[in-house]
């Protein structure tokens, strides 16, 4: 998955997350560079988290700060939904979709477990 600048005047970039399945396992990586404009702030950046118990794995890509906000709002959901990543998912997706200040996010989600794999974005 890529999320690629949309400013106008701004080279396009890109992360790069990666998810893999095979059999019950999955593999889910993602580069480690941050930029702002044609800065790079970090190389080392973690962009896969692990949620509920260990049992979920996400990757992000966009806006640091609105994937911050959206790891948060589907890891309620998943603590809602006891850790069922389908329903999360479509939670997740219909508060987005209708909150004001969520619609706005500018960040993609990679989630995977439970032998699925989604790309939540808005």
């Amino acid at each position: 998955m890529s999320l690629v600048a949309s400013h106008q005047g701004v080279a396009p970039h890109a992360t790069t997350i990666l998810a893999v399945q095979r059999g019950s396992e999955i593999a889910v990586a993602g580069d480690g560079q941050v930029t702002v404009g044609d800065v790079v702030m970090k190389h080392r950046a973690s962009k896969v988290r692990r949620l509920y118990h260990d049992q979920i794995v996400v990757g992000f890509a966009g806006s640091v700060a609105d994937a911050f906000t959206l790891f948060d709002k589907f890891e309620r959901q998943l603590d809602q939904h006891q850790g069922n990543l389908l329903r999360s998912a479509v939670e997740l997706g219909k508060e987005w979709r209708t909150d004001r200040y969520l619609r706005h996010l500018d960040a993609m989600l990679v989630v995977a477990g439970q032998g699925q794999m989604l790309l939540l974005s808005g």
